[in-house]
């Protein structure tokens, strides 16, 4: 059965300063991408699709797409303004991308299979991709189901400015409950991780909560519902619309709710780092070269 995996590579780094998604961070030159396109690989996915600006398209293929395209086929959406559903039309001076929905729906034309969702700027983890893909087997000819990949909230923060998580909950079967996006989220001096979002002394958060850091799985179904949802979300008048963006968890948290859509929360052991500011880049250089030492990765990828 052929899977998908679906990197989204389209943001424009703005905290970060650069294009961090082909910034070389392993000890052999490796971009993040390639070590999520590896673990992928290994786990029997059989398609990479990069969504990607048109403007990123001779980047990502030079630092990129051209060197996996022998281990994995390779395929790319592009994620612009003219892609909107429901005939809206971007306002002139909107300068970013409408959010993860809208990077996701940039692909339908070239996923009809089970696919998986991830950041191009994060690691995973091995077991994290294996588990995905024995999922996405199983939600093969379905429809109402799909996964995610759950990691600890204290496991996923950043010493060095806020992050955004989708802190969920899940029920007694292991599906996923509620999906909150948390926008700053924070850790303070005195151990505790708190969201500063409405509150400068911030609300506590359970370091142990499970959080999305967008790595999903879904049926080639899911996209009917993001393209209705997602023209609902842009033609409200809601929201400023210069900035406002509709992302996959509020997407899968609205499904979930009135469509019944049922969200596998997958257990693995697997261990995330990312870069959300230049001075994570050091922190993650390290881990990567402890995996290579460890014998997880070859020498060089």
């Amino acid at each position: 059965m052929n899977t998908t995996l679906l990197i989204m590579a389209a943001g424009l780094g703005s905290r970060y300063g650069g294009n961090k998604q082909v910034d070389k961070i392993g000890p052999n030159g490796e971009i993040l991408m390639e070590y999520s396109i590896h673990d992928a690989v290994a786990a029997g996915f059989d398609k990479v699709v990069f969504v990607i600006r048109k403007s990123m398209d001779q980047l990502f293929r030079e630092g990129i797409g051209n060197k996996v395209a022998g281990k994995v086929r390779v395929e790319y959406a592009y994620q612009e303004y003219d892609s909107l559903p429901g005939g809206f039309k971007a306002p002139a001076d909107r300068t970013k991308p409408y959010g993860t929905v809208h990077a996701v729906l940039c692909a339908r034309n070239v996923i009809h299979e089970p696919f998986a969702v991830i950041n191009a700027d994060d690691y995973y983890g091995v077991d994290a991709f294996k588990a995905m893909a024995d999922c996405l087997h199983r939600m093969q000819n379905t429809t109402g189901k799909a996964s995610m990949v759950a990691y600890y909230l204290k496991n996923t923060i950043s010493e060095n400015g806020h992050v955004t998580r989708g802190v969920c909950t899940k029920d007694a079967e292991g599906n996923l409950e509620k999906v909150t996006e948390t926008y700053k989220i924070l850790p303070f001096p005195d151990g505790t991780i708190r969201d500063i979002n409405d509150d400068p002394d911030g609300v506590i958060l359970d370091p142990n909560a499970l959080v999305s850091m967008n790595f999903w799985g879904f049926a080639p179904s899911f996209f009917d519902a993001a393209e209705k949802y997602l023209a609902d979300f842009l033609n409200n008048g809601e929201g400023d619309p210069l900035k406002k963006e509709y992302v996959l968890p509020t997407l899968v948290d609205t499904m979930m709710h009135k469509d019944g859509l049922k969200v596998e929360v997958l257990s693995t052991d697997a261990v995330w780092f990312g870069i959300t500011y230049k001075e994570d880049k050091a922190y993650v250089m390290n881990e990567l070269k402890k995996l290579h030492d460890r014998g997880v990765y070859p020498a060089a990828l």
